[in-house]
């Protein structure tokens, strides 16, 4: 018996979307490779989409939904600084090794030759993101009592920067130098000489 069709064909699309990205290493994806590999004509793709930059659109909005929601969860449920951005920061370094086709667009490499408002869409995310980790940082004041020795900006930035070079690393290596290799130490010198 064949597997039930999904019903949602909007997310099928995104999915295998993300799957060519994952598996077409640095190569454009075609309306007409994607079709295929969904199963549709190229114009039921347009009847979902209305060209291929709002696909990327769909998968940057999926990217900040879900990770912009589980960082509310995160301080939500942690109040300690140090806690905090240490989950912060283990979020993105798993939503990318668990997503390699997104982290491609994370990173830029997937939207090369793409509109350029992709890439300003995926610009603002990382702002998001880096006023969540610099809010973060800079309520240690008043919740700890606490503050650092670099602008809270600064650090958000630095500790941001890290994050997009393990990304780098993980897309330059064909997946196969993970995010979260050698994290654990990594943010354990990190801790030991931010949050004294």
């Amino acid at each position: 018996m064949p597997a039930p069709r999904s019903t949602n064909r909007k997310e099928d699309i995104l999915q295998a979307l993300a799957a060519m990205l994952q598996s077409n290493n640095g190569q454009r994806i075609t309306t007409a490779a994607l079709a295929e590999k969904v199963g549709v004509s190229e114009a039921a793709l347009y009847r979902h989409f209305p060209s291929k930059a709002r696909m990327f659109e769909g998968l940057i909005e999926f990217i900040e939904n879900t990770l912009l929601s589980r960082i509310n969860v995160i301080l939500d449920e942690h109040k300690a600084t140090a806690s905090r951005t240490e989950l912060i920061l283990q979020l993105l370094l798993v939503f990318a090794e668990r997503n390699p086709g997104i982290c491609r667009i994370l990173t830029g490499d997937a939207l090369q030759g793409e509109q350029e408002r992709l890439q300003e869409r995926v610009a603002q995310l990382f702002e998001k993101l880096e006023t969540q980790l610099k809010q973060c940082l800079r309520e240690r004041k008043l919740r700890e009592g606490k503050g650092f020795n670099i602008d809270e900006g600064e650090l958000a930035n630095m500790l941001l920067a890290t994050v997009e070079g393990k990304l780098s690393q993980f897309v330059r290596s064909g997946f196969t130098r993970l995010p979260t290799q050698y994290w654990a130490h990594q943010w354990a010198a990190l801790q030991q000489a931010l949050f004294v």
